[in-house]
């Protein structure tokens, strides 16, 4: 319940809406696919998840210790 009252933003405002929307709409229209998919668009914002939410799609930082050798070079005529 905390994760739901916290952390408000204007885009996920604005993903809700939109969610409430489609949800409406696919209730008035009697549509079962517009339903499931606008309860989806409802319910990420709601509970606040997503593909990335997490960061369940960055890719970890490795760490390069990799030293570079100077390179020397001879002037050939």
């Amino acid at each position: 319940m905390r994760n739901v009252l916290k952390n408000w933003n204007l885009l996920r405002v604005i993903r809700f809406v939109f969610g409430l929307y489609v949800l409406i709409q696919g209730v008035y229209a009697r549509d079962m696919p517009y339903v499931l998919i606008g309860s989806l668009f409802t319910l990420m914002p709601l509970l606040n998840i997503g593909c990335c939410s997490t960061s369940g799609c960055a890719t970890p930082n490795r760490k390069n210790e990799v030293t570079t050798e100077e390179i020397s070079y001879e002037e050939v005529r």
